[in-house]
């Protein structure tokens, strides 16, 4: 049997560099088909709710935004055990919790993916709400993708120059070009959260 391969991008996009995950996912489904069913989807910082999709598939790519402490714009490709520590590298978001949570729960029903990799990125900025990614984390979004077709092409899932049909990423009006070009200025709309609740407001 064909093994059942999910692609996972993880992060909440509307903090600038933490939807690194999602924007590979987005720039995967729309450059590449696969010659075996995959799934793609954006999990955003859905936490508990993804169990279902672990117990589904034998592989597992992961992309998301990790704080290494290292250089904006550097990755690292993790593997089977690692990835809950590497996930866990910096407490940087919920998500991040959240994700190993599931990562052990999945363990413990003996129900997760027989393989995992983790594709992580280490951001430049978080704090800028509304924010898009920044031009280092960006760059890697190709690369990354690659490494992921690489990966699933060494256990038998091959990929090609296309498009792969997915109903699991955001609506088109979150997708890159749109929410990063129709964002307002700085002096419209506050980066940091909503300004009616920060101090002094």
């Amino acid at each position: 049997m064909a093994q059942r391969a999910l692609i996972l991008g993880i992060g909440n996009l509307l903090w600038a560099d933490e939807g690194f995950g999602v924007r590979c996912v987005e720039h995967l489904a729309e450059t590449l088909e696969f010659d075996a069913p995959v799934t793609v989807l954006d999990g955003g910082t859905q936490g508990l709710y993804l169990l279902p999709f672990l117990e589904d598939h034998d592989l597992m790519v992961v992309f998301d935004a990790v704080d290494y402490g290292l250089d904006p714009g550097t990755m690292k490709v993790v593997e089977g055990e690692e990835v809950p520590t590497f996930m866990g590298a910096k407490k940087m978001s919920l998500h991040q919790t959240g994700f190993q949570d599931v990562l052990a729960t999945a363990r413990l029903m003996d129900c997760h993916p027989a393989e995992i990799v983790l594709i992580g990125c280490q951001p430049e900025e978080l704090e800028d709400y509304g924010g898009g990614l920044r031009a280092p984390v960006a760059a890697r979004v190709p690369e990354a993708v690659a490494i992921a077709a690489r990966w699933l092409a060494a256990r038998g899932i091959a990929s090609r120059p296309g498009r792969t049909p997915t109903g699991d990423l955001a609506d088109p009006a979150l997708r890159q070009s749109a929410y990063e070009d129709g964002r307002p200025s700085a002096e419209e709309a506050c980066r940091i959260g909503d300004a009616r609740f920060l101090p002094g407001a």
